[in-house]
């Protein structure tokens, strides 16, 4: 079982922003991008550019608290 948890997925644009965003507040995510390992092993994928964040169990309350708040700033912009 993976003490690890996807808390955002999108495009590599979305996706980047929310993964800098978590850097920039010392938590440590990771990004996983199937189609691309997928074209490194020979295989391929149906989804280009779609990517997920994943982050450490304990952090996982923080980090939802982070994204939360970043909607509400998005939904505020539009």
């Amino acid at each position: 079982m993976s003490n690890y948890i996807k808390v955002f997925s999108g495009n590599f644009i979305e996706v980047q922003k929310v993964f800098s965003l978590l850097e920039n507040k010392n938590i440590c995510a990771i990004i996983k991008d199937e189609s691309e390992s997928g074209r490194l092993a020979g295989f391929g994928s149906s989804i280009q550019g779609f990517q997920e964040i994943h982050v450490h169990k304990d952090e996982h309350v923080k980090v939802s608290k982070i994204l939360q708040q970043l909607q509400k700033l998005e939904s505020a912009a539009i």
